[in-house]
């Protein structure tokens, strides 16, 4: 036996032993800790898989087989106008109301049909960033400052993140262009006002299915969440009359699929994500028939299964790693949150750094990061931390680093990671030293 190519197994394997042997089971943190990441992975499944990943895998799987490949290259590919191509990406959160990991489908459907690395990026960041609900919650809470701090920081990070990552490896990105084929005219199967009709029936379903509930009894945020469901029953129903007119499916089948979400909806108000649940399976029911397995329906659903198989796994291991070092919002996992808020004090570089680093590896669902900061902030923790904090979390999560990984690599996910935490930073100590 070569030992010399065994001693790495050997290595790995004595670690991972050593680890079980003296696995500190009996001591209560760690039992909270192991809990907790249990809580946190089952309340990810309950609040996020269901109404934010299920519908964002269908739009990834849609941008796949419904927009064409030079539409792609033609608005973010290598060689498009660098102007037009990071202003869409850097705008694009305030459209998606989504987490860092509901984004992921996303990202992953425009990188693979040959978006360039720089806008790709910048579109990765922007989503979750620039979440126009968040942003306006973060000036009601934490003051108009920080609000316009967010929004101003999170646009000007998407596009900055974008050009280094697109410098960073622009040699790559060079040999990505010359391969990438000329630019040509776009498929006009389907005129441009039917996709965009079909991709904003969509993405209404999952914003609205999505949208947070207020603490204020009456303004539109407020009238918006009463309606929710049905805002969002209604884009269901659009979705539904495209499928079955351009689409070529026929009401008969539409009604069928969709009687079973119906009656739930009728049978079972009080909860709505029944309904959803069969109206899911209704729609992947219909992708599969004989008639349709075959067609654009077929390919559909084949490719938002691909990227759900590839992306769901990874999502949920990140999500238990975190539940058990950091705990669910409010509750503790192995980290200490004492620890937390006594290094985010004052307005030092590594107040600042330690803000970017916990944002960035904890996962904060959409709009749960600014309760959890006026609670830090409460604790004693900085200006400059705060808005640190609030630049890196939404837009990173250690779920979402696994899966980007997945996508780009690993050398560019740890270039990405590190730009976003700089970043985050900087803004922190130029904010906290101005206010």
């Amino acid at each position: 036996m070569d030992w010399k190519s065994e001693w790495k197994p050997l290595a790995w394997i004595i670690v991972v032993f050593a680890g079980c042997f003296f696995l500190p089971v009996e001591a209560p943190r760690v039992q909270g800790a192991i809990m907790e990441s249990l809580h946190l992975v089952k309340w990810y499944a309950r609040e996020h898989v269901l109404l934010c990943l299920v519908p964002a895998f269908f739009i990834a799987g849609a941008v796949a087989v419904f927009v064409s490949r030079q539409a792609v290259m033609k608005y973010l590919g290598p060689k498009a106008n660098k102007m037009l191509a990071y202003g869409v990406a850097a705008v694009s959160g305030t459209i998606l109301a989504v987490c860092s990991c509901t984004i992921l489908p996303l990202f992953a459907g425009i990188y693979r049909m040959g978006a360039g690395l720089g806008p790709a990026c910048a579109f990765l960041y922007s989503g979750p960033a620039i979440n126009i609900l968040a942003i306006i919650l973060t000036a009601r809470i934490l003051g108009p400052e920080m609000g316009i701090a967010r929004a101003v920081g999170a646009i000007l990070f998407a596009v900055v993140i974008g050009l280094a990552m697109h410098f960073f490896f622009r040699h790559e990105e060079a040999e990505k262009a010359a391969a990438a084929p000329m630019i040509g005219e776009e498929d006009g199967s389907r005129p441009l006002w039917q996709t965009s009709l079909y991709f904003a029936s969509m993405v209404g379903i999952l914003v609205f299915a999505n949208w947070g509930k207020t603490n204020d009894p009456t303004g539109l945020w407020h009238a918006i969440y009463a309606a929710k469901w049905w805002i969002t029953s209604g884009f269901s129903v659009a979705l539904a009359v495209m499928l079955a007119t351009w689409f070529k499916l026929g009401f008969t089948r539409i009604l069928i699929a969709g009687l079973p979400a119906a009656l739930m909806a009728i049978l079972q108000p009080q909860h709505p994500a029944l309904a959803f649940t069969f109206g899911v399976i209704g729609l992947s029911v219909l992708s599969n028939l004989k008639a349709t397995r075959d067609g654009e329906m077929g390919q559909w659903f084949e490719e938002s299964w691909d990227f759900t198989k590839k992306i769901l796994p990874l999502l949920l291991i990140g999500v238990l790693i975190a539940g058990v070092l950091l705990g669910r919002p409010g509750h503790e996992g192995l980290i200490p949150s004492t620890w937390v808020a006594s290094l985010v004090g004052g307005n030092s570089v590594f107040a600042n750094l330690f803000a970017s680093v916990f944002g960035a590896f904890m996962y904060f669902a959409t709009l749960t990061e600014v309760p959890i900061l006026q609670g830090l902030m409460g604790a004693g923790m900085g200006k400059g931390p705060a808005l640190a904090l609030l630049l890196a979390g939404p837009a990173l999560s250690l779920p979402n680093m696994l899966v980007i990984r997945s996508v780009m690599g690993t050398k560019k996910t740890i270039v990405f990671v590190a730009l976003v935490m700089v970043m985050a930073t900087l803004s922190g100590l130029i904010y906290g030293a101005l206010f």
